[in-house]
C-alpha cells in the first residue's frame, strides 16, 4: 500500500490547492445582466408609474360603471394612480432592507388594500337595488376579498423571500 500519509497543516495531495479542488458544480452561475445601470434606474421609476397609471385607469373605469366620463372620475383615476405609484416605488426601494417577514407582510398589505379598493369601486357596491343585500354586506365582501388576496400574497412572497434570503436578509442566490 503506497499511499501518502497526511501532513499536519497541509494537504494530503502535494501540489494541490483548495482552488484546484473546486468542482465546476460549486460555482454558482449568475444570469447575464443584459441592461446597463441607466436602464435599471429608468425601470425603477417607469415600472411603478406605468403600473400606477394602469391601476388608476382600472379604478376610474370601475367607478364609472359604464357611465359618462366626468371630471371627478378622471381626478379619482389620477389620484389613485399617484398614490399607487408612490407606495409601489417606496416598497420597491425600502422593501429589500426589511426583514423577510416584514417585507412579505408589507407587500401583502399593499396588494390587499389595492385589491379591496379596486373591488369596492365596482358598480355593485353601495347599490342595493335588486340585490337583496345592504351596503354593509358589500363592504364586508370587499374587505374579505382584500384579506384573501393579502393572505395569498403573503404566502407566496414569504416563501420566495425565505428561499432566496438568509435570516439576516442577504440574498443567497
Amino acid at each position: 500500500m503506497a499511499q501518502a500519509a497526511p501532513v499536519p497543516g497541509g494537504t494530503s495531495r502535494p501540489g494541490r490547492t483548495p482552488e484546484m479542488e473546486r468542482r465546476s458544480s460549486d460555482v454558482v452561475a449568475r444570469p447575464p445582466d443584459v441592461f446597463d445601470a441607466r436602464t435599471h434606474a429608468l425601470g425603477r421609476v417607469a415600472v411603478p408609474v406605468v403600473l400606477g397609471l394602469v391601476y388608476g385607469y382600472w379604478v376610474a373605469a370601475n367607478n364609472r360603471d359604464g357611465g359618462p366620463v366626468t371630471g371627478w372620475n378622471v381626478l379619482l383615476g389620477f389620484v389613485t394612480a399617484l398614490v399607487f405609484a408612490v407606495v409601489c416605488a417606496a416598497l420597491l426601494t425600502l422593501g429589500p432592507r426589511l426583514p423577510r417577514e416584514v417585507h412579505a407582510l408589507s407587500w401583502s398589505a399593499f396588494v390587499g388594500c389595492a385589491y379591496g379598493f379596486l373591488y369596492s369601486q365596482t358598480g355593485s357596491l353601495f347599490s342595493t337595488q335588486g340585490s337583496g343585500q345592504g351596503p354593509h354586506d358589500d363592504v364586508v365582501r370587499s374587505v374579505l376579498m382584500g384579506l384573501l388576496w393579502a393572505a395569498i400574497t403573503f404566502i407566496v412572497f414569504f416563501y420566495r423571500y425565505y428561499v432566496r434570503e438568509d435570516a439576516s436578509g442577504r440574498r443567497v442566490r
